[in-house]
């Protein structure tokens, strides 16, 4: 058989191929890639790694430096700007201090919901396969790193795509990019330093602030101070995907500045914050949409309320959400 005659008849085969055949041929290739998803999920937590990592999103441009590290089942971070006001945030599972030396303050608080890089996915991966086309890509190198590229397609106009590169080895994010609509970036975090594994020292855990932070104003949110919140707000109808993870209420400074309400939806990889809080008595509240770098910001006015949604999603997502709110009594 000729060469010519050989490769049309591969065509064809590939053709005529039965649907089904394609169909478990893709589920395969879905579930390898989110096999890789959850390796990059667990690796995030349980590694010790230390590493310097930058984050840009527009002309915004940031270096951090971080160290991570699991004791006894317990996870210990230590986080540090290296550009612009010195910051620094110690981790303890999910409770959080942060140190502010510019303005002698120190704040703790539990984590609720967010995630900062390299842990950027969940440990439940179910709700991403709803939303996103999972698939591997090219391997490439990151870091000096061999790396795994990880491409995550938004099955709708409701959410950003994500395209992620993993170390080949551990399954430890190296770099993440956010692709907006147009397929442009609009955000990105990319490891220029990185060790993987090794013992790391407490002392390298330890905050350089804590020892004149004594002095400092302290601001803590105890479990009473964000509770969960009463009945009193509901959407109705939110963008696809988007459930309700986290409602809480805040009473300001002493109760004088009227209660801030906060509600956290999330597709299992975007998050969209809504705060509710009093509108200044007569005060008109402009409604619209604005922008700042990956985040959209939606403002709008319900009675004595001021609403403001914003989240890593596109404008769509955010208008629908605020629009789609309404108040079902105190």
């Amino acid at each position: 058989m000729s060469f010519r005659r050989a490769a049309l008849v591969a065509l064809a085969l590939a053709v005529l191929q039965p649907p089904t055949a394609l169909a478990v041929d893709n589920s395969l290739q879905q579930a390898e890639a989110l096999a890789w998803l959850q390796r990059v999920a667990s690796a995030a937590r349980q590694l010790n790694y230390t590493g310097v990592f930058v984050y840009q999103a527009g002309e915004l441009s940031e270096t951090s430096r971080i160290v991570h590290m699991v004791d006894g089942g317990v996870e210990v971070e230590k986080l540090e700007t290296l550009d612009g006001p010195p910051r620094e945030i110690i981790r303890r599972n999910d409770e959080l201090v942060t140190y502010h030396p510019e303005t002698r303050t120190v704040r703790a608080e539990k984590r609720r919901g967010t995630r900062t890089f390299p842990a950027l996915l969940p440990e439940q991966l179910t709700a991403i396969a709803e939303h996103y086309e999972v698939r591997k890509g090219e391997v490439e190198r990151v870091a000096g790193f061999d790396a795994q590229v990880l491409l995550l397609e938004p099955r709708d106009q409701y959410r950003y795509g994500h395209k992620l590169w993993a170390e080949a080895g551990s399954g430890l994010l190296l770099k993440a990019k956010m692709i907006g609509e147009r397929h442009q970036p609009i955000e990105q975090f990319a490891f220029t330093q990185l060790s993987i594994g090794g013992a790391i020292s407490r002392k390298q855990l330890e905050s350089r602030f804590a020892s004149e932070a004594s002095t400092w104003r302290n601001e803590r949110f105890s479990s009473n101070e964000a509770s969960t919140s009463e009945p009193g707000w509901m959407v109705r109808g939110s963008a696809p995907g988007f459930r309700k993870v986290l409602e809480m209420r805040r009473s300001r400074e002493g109760g004088a500045g009227g209660t801030l309400t906060h509600i956290v939806f999330s597709d299992g990889l975007a998050s969209v914050s809504v705060f509710i809080e009093p509108a200044a008595p007569r005060q008109k509240v402009a409604e619209g949409l604005t922008q700042q770098g990956a985040i959209n910001i939606y403002f709008r006015g319900m009675g004595e309320h001021r609403v403001t949604v914003l989240g890593e999603a596109p404008a769509a997502t955010v208008k629908l959400i605020a629009n789609a709110l309404a108040q079902t009594g105190k």
